[in-house]
C-alpha cells in the first residue's frame, strides 16, 4: 500500500464569520461578532451605489471576524447548531459557507439584551501545503489547479474529521 502523499492533505485554513446590516442593526451584529469570538471584527465599507437598497459608497454594511487559531473547535460548535447536516449546494472550490439563524442555538450562549435576536454566516476556507507560494510577495509562484480542493474531496474531509451530513 502506496504512503499518502503529505501535499494533498487538506487542513481548514480560517473560519469567516459576517454579518449584515446598516446603522443600527450592524452595531447590534458588531457586538454579536465581539461577544462569540472575543476578537474585533473588522467593518467593510461598501464600493457601489445600489438606490433601491439607499446604499452609497463608503457606507458601512457588514462586520467580519477571520479566526485561524482554534477554528476547529469554535466550527463543532457551529456545526452543533445546524444538525451537523450541510447542503452540497453550500460547497464550492476551497470552501464553504453556512448561516445560523440566531445565536442563542449555540450551546453555552445566553441571551444578550443588547444584541437582541441575530444570526449570522460562517465561511469556512480549506488548503493544502504549498498554497503560500501563491501568496507570497518574493518568488511567488504558481500552484497546479490539482491543488484547488473540490466539491466533492470536501464533503469527504468533513464527513471523516467532523461527521458532518450532506443532502
Amino acid at each position: 500500500m502506496p504512503k499518502e502523499n503529505p501535499m494533498r492533505k487538506i487542513k481548514i485554513e480560517k473560519v469567516v464569520l459576517s454579518v449584515g446590516g446598516i446603522g443600527d442593526e450592524l452595531e447590534k451584529g458588531y457586538k454579536l461578532l465581539e461577544f462569540l469570538t472575543g476578537r474585533k471584527p473588522a467593518k467593510m465599507k461598501t464600493k457601489r451605489r445600489i438606490p433601491s437598497f439607499s446604499i452609497r459608497p463608503g457606507l458601512e454594511t457588514g462586520a467580519v471576524v477571520t479566526l485561524r487559531k482554534g477554528a476547529e473547535e469554535f466550527l463543532k460548535k457551529m456545526f452543533v447548531t445546524v444538525d451537523n447536516i450541510l447542503k452540497k449546494k453550500q460547497i464550492s472550490e476551497n470552501n464553504f459557507s453556512f448561516g445560523i439563524g440566531e445565536y442563542i442555538e449555540i450551546p453555552g450562549i445566553e441571551y444578550q439584551r443588547e444584541i437582541g435576536i441575530r444570526g449570522f454566516d460562517v465561511t469556512v476556507v480549506l488548503k493544502r501545503a504549498g498554497k503560500r507560494t501563491r501568496l507570497k510577495k518574493i518568488k511567488k509562484g504558481k500552484i497546479p489547479s490539482r491543488q484547488r480542493i473540490q466539491p466533492e474531496e470536501i464533503i469527504k474531509f468533513m464527513e471523516d474529521n467532523f461527521g458532518t451530513k450532506f443532502e
